[in-house]
């Protein structure tokens, strides 16, 4: 697996499809960025599974968060 991966998602907060890219190189990873379009926050979850040399994205609104 790459350590940067380019990957389109669409925002939770308008929907706009945006492009991020991943960096994969610190393992799995939690972290928020703004959407370009609207300016909210997205939540973006990183998990990197080594051993089938893939990874699973879960993107939500920071509205959504359970604490």
């Amino acid at each position: 697996m790459d350590d940067l991966t380019e990957k389109l998602v669409k925002c939770p907060h308008c929907g706009q499809s945006i492009a991020i890219t991943l960096d994969a190189s610190n393992g799995s990873q939690e972290y928020y960025d703004d959407c370009p379009a609207c300016c909210n926050p997205i939540h973006f979850h990183l998990m990197i599974n080594e051993q089938r040399d893939s990874f699973d994205l879960f993107i939500d609104a920071d509205d959504e968060q359970i604490f």
